[in-house]
């Protein structure tokens, strides 16, 4: 069995703690992240930033823990923000109503979207 494509990289300042996540975030790897919030929550006190900016996948068991690890993380009186999710991510997100967890949304529309007109001339082909 291939070993999860995700790297999970931590990056402790004084008060704030940076978690870089690459690669596909899924039922296989959440607990990769799972454990690594679960870590910095254990330390106590801060602020953690999740910077997705290499993710190319996140299924819903993905967005769960990041929903979980952010209850937990007001019930101790710290803040996880996510910054620079992938633009699919990013709609996910936001249909789910989730979007507090996200530091800065991406703006204009999705580079996933297409107009009717294109996605007709598509179905045409």
């Amino acid at each position: 069995m291939p070993l999860p494509r995700l790297n999970v990289h931590r990056h402790d300042h004084t008060t704030r703690t940076l978690i870089t996540l690459a690669g596909e975030i899924d039922l296989a790897t959440a607990p990769l992240v799972r454990a690594a919030l679960a870590e910095r929550l254990n330390d106590g006190t801060g602020i953690t930033d999740v910077d997705l900016t290499g993710v190319t996948f996140c299924d819903a068991s993905g967005l769960n823990v990041f929903l979980t690890a952010s209850g937990l993380a007001a019930e101790a009186g710290m803040i996880l923000r996510l910054h620079h999710p992938p633009p699919i991510m990013a709609r996910i997100i936001e249909i789910t109503g989730s979007g507090f967890l996200v530091h800065e949304l991406p703006t204009g529309p999705t580079p996933s979207r297409q107009s009717p007109e294109e996605a007709q001339s598509r179905a045409v082909r």
